[in-house]
């Protein structure tokens, strides 16, 4: 009985431990977008709170969170911050493509949408240089 006790302690403390899979990782990260709210009010502190900041290696890539982020800026000096999170897979390689991330666009320290369609708005009001990255 204490040898199966023992087992078991030892399953929970390894698969407990266990570093997520790539999937895993996409998978937690839509979860986490599909629960945003622009009501919330949300700054980019309280975003990696709730996003994470963890980093997986696997399959040879070092996955993080956020997995990158850039600054877009206006003609006029409107700024934004983008980052970006890993949440798709459309072509299994060693490569993460733009369309493979879900980006979420600050404002001021404060997130104000997400997804291609509105930075693609964002980009096109403010007649934003932004150049997609494949």
């Amino acid at each position: 009985m204490t040898n199966i006790l023992i087992s078991f302690l030892f399953m929970v403390l390894f698969f407990g431990c266990a570093t997520p899979s790539i999937g895993e990782f996409r998978a937690a990260n839509r979860d986490k977008i599909s629960k945003l709210s622009l009501e919330m009010g949300l700054t980019k502190q309280e975003i990696f709170h709730i996003m994470g900041t963890k980093e997986i290696k696997a399959m040879g890539l070092t996955i993080t969170n956020p997995y990158r982020s850039e600054i877009l800026t206006s003609d006029d000096g409107k700024t934004f911050e983008v980052l970006y999170y890993y949440t798709e897979v459309r072509k299994a390689d060693d490569n993460i493509s733009d369309d493979e991330l879900t980006p979420l666009v600050f404002e001021d320290n404060k997130l104000i949408g997400w997804g291609w369609n509105f930075l693609y708005n964002i980009v096109e009001k403010y007649e934003i240089v932004f150049e997609k990255k494949t």
